[in-house]
């Protein structure tokens, strides 16, 4: 058993994608939120529209961090040896 690696890595990775859908909801509603405290605060209809601007900011700003998360983590596994394309090799004698 590898020692280095945490027993549960996996399920903190799965966790951690799991994740991405509620992050962009919750964004969107505290946007939301954040402009209807503004609104009923100062009674400026228009600080709605600013709490859904913030609110969907948000969602767009973790989306595009899970996607360079996850290029970051396929441009790593493009460049393992494992997972690498290797040409057949043409030096086979048996045909002729």
């Amino acid at each position: 058993m590898d020692e280095s690696k945490p027993k549960y890595r996996d399920l903190i990775i799965g966790f951690n994608d799991l994740t991405l859908g509620i992050s962009i909801v919750i964004a969107v509603f505290i946007g939301v939120g954040l402009g209807y405290g503004l609104r009923w605060l100062f009674g400026i209809s228009w600080l709605l529209w600013v709490g859904v601007f913030f609110g969907v900011s948000a969602a767009i700003l973790n989306v595009y961090k899970a996607y360079k998360h996850q290029q970051k983590e396929l441009s790593e596994l493009a460049n393992d040896p494992k997972y690498r394309y290797q040409k057949p090799n043409d030096d086979d004698e048996d045909e002729d």
